[in-house]
């Protein structure tokens, strides 16, 4: 009856987190807040990891993601994938298994396993920098670490505010069209990370009517929409990842795009999607990478004095 209890519990978390979109209180259910903080855990998505090891959480994690192999901490951690057979989950006799929304709709044989075997499933993934401080928050209690969590968020909060300082030195402002994916021409929502790390820099977004859609970050926005702001983009961004796999010289390449003023500039540059659209501390890089491009004499040395008390080496620029 307990363990029926437990997976009913935990099915209303990722419906309660799937409708609300994170934006409310990043609360789960009694019985994931009783039996934490837990010391098997296995995450499935790069950001829980990285934040993790970046609250001193390395000793609580079983198994990671693949993309977080290479991370500081991360050295001999076993590798997980959500499209392993749900076995090899139950031989690591993990007590909590991280993910995210994406997991839950996509891979349903996976989670439904693991819920039937007694397992704590967390399905989160902030999609604001406003939602960043509850969701630091919530790892930090699911592992015992809550103080480092909310060193996190304060760090977090001073180098953004060090960077507007740097911002408001800027004299004129570059206008920007940040691409999220090439194919179908897709941007940025307002709203998102990405372009909150490019406002923060000093960047003006070109897209600000980019269609808003609930719960995603990503916008069709269309090549006629994008060449109608030809003459006024003095710099293109691309975010390079998974996500988009892409490279300068297909951009310019890109028919119709000769008409655009940052493309007849060569003012076109790659930005990793790691520091721009995951909910980690790595957003400040983000904010700097951009900076570094728009407004090197401002940003470049000084950046870098602002990423340090952060805990974070500087970005390539």
């Amino acid at each position: 009856m307990k363990k029926h209890l437990i997976i009913f519990i935990v099915s209303a978390l990722w419906l309660f987190l799937e409708s609300s979109g994170l934006a409310a209180d990043f609360k789960v259910g009694e019985s994931v807040r009783k039996n934490a903080p837990y010391g098997r855990i296995i995450s499935l998505y790069g950001a829980h990891t990285e934040n993790l090891l970046a609250m001193g959480a390395a000793d609580r994690l079983i198994g990671i993601d693949g993309q977080s192999a290479h991370l500081p901490g991360a050295a001999g951690k076993k590798v997980f994938s959500y499209h392993d057979d749900p076995e090899r989950f139950l031989g690591a006799r993990p007590d909590l298994v991280l993910i995210r929304p994406m997991i839950d709709r996509g891979y349903p044989r996976l989670v439904q396993r693991l819920k039937q075997s007694g397992i704590q499933v967390v399905s989160v993934q902030p999609t604001t920098v406003d939602q960043l401080a509850d969701y630091w928050r919530l790892l930090g209690q699911l592992t015992g670490r809550e103080a480092q969590a909310d060193g996190m968020h304060r760090a977090f909060q001073a180098a953004v505010e060090d960077f507007k300082g740097l911002s408001a030195q800027v004299g004129e402002r570059q206008r920007v069209y940040f691409e999220a994916i090439h194919r179908k021409m897709k941007t940025f929502t307002p709203q998102a990370m990405a372009i909150f790390a490019l406002e923060t820099a000093g960047g003006i977004n070109v897209a600000v009517d980019a269609p808003v859609r609930e719960n995603n970050n990503i916008a069709v926005y269309g090549k006629e929409r994008l060449l109608s702001h030809a003459a006024g983009i003095d710099v293109f961004l691309s975010q390079q990842g998974a996500m988009n796999q892409i490279s300068v010289e297909t951009i310019m390449a890109e028919p119709g795009f000769g008409a655009i003023k940052a493309v007849k500039a060569g003012q076109v540059f790659l930005v990793d999607e790691t520091i721009v659209s995951r909910p980690t501390l790595g957003l400040l890089k983000g904010i700097y990478r951009i900076g570094c491009l728009l407004y090197p004499d401002v940003y470049c040395a000084a950046g870098r004095n602002i990423l340090a008390p952060a805990g974070l080496e500087g970005a390539h620029h």
